[in-house]
């Protein structure tokens, strides 16, 4: 019961924070900035990982990153990296077949995609739907988190 009173809590202080604090409201004009803005951080990450500018890639991962496989395995940012860097299929760098940016509020982003990706262990392509949790941490997108799910043949 703790939890749920935790979660009805933590749901109901954005509401109760933008009603305190109009000038947060995100117009329709600043939501698509923030868009704009997360799809130009997907690019950076891709050229990033090109030259393989471990510096940069670093600070694009919040040190707290996590990323759950389709596997169920957990990475935390530093195999992440090394998985990026090794030129492991991994979604951050994948084709996206379909895209969606949900704009939570100025400094939080959900983005879902679905995208096909080599599995390694079958060496064949398979359909991912992946989400990715990203926040303005100091004024700069960091991915937070991701969570790739495999998806049936034929889907």
């Amino acid at each position: 019961m703790h939890r749920r009173a935790l979660l009805a809590l933590a749901l109901a202080l954005p509401a109760s924070i933008a009603m305190a604090h109009p000038h947060h409201d995100l117009t329709a004009e600043r939501a698509g900035h923030i868009e704009q803005q997360v799809m130009a951080f997907r690019v950076g990450l891709q050229a990033a990982a090109r030259e393989r500018d471990v510096v940069q890639l670093r600070a694009m991962f919040a040190p707290s990153f996590t990323h759950t496989h389709t596997t169920g395995k957990v990475d935390g940012r530093d195999a992440r990296l090394v998985s990026i860097l090794a030129g492991e299929p991994v979604i951050e760098l994948a084709n996206v077949e379909e895209l969606s940016i949900r704009v939570l509020n100025p400094d939080a982003v959900v983005v879902t995609g679905r995208s096909p990706i080599r599995s390694m262990a079958e060496n064949r392509v398979v359909q991912v739907r992946w989400v990715q949790m990203m926040a303005r941490v100091d004024g700069e997108w960091v991915l937070a988190a991701s969570q790739a799910t495999r998806l049936p043949e034929g889907v």
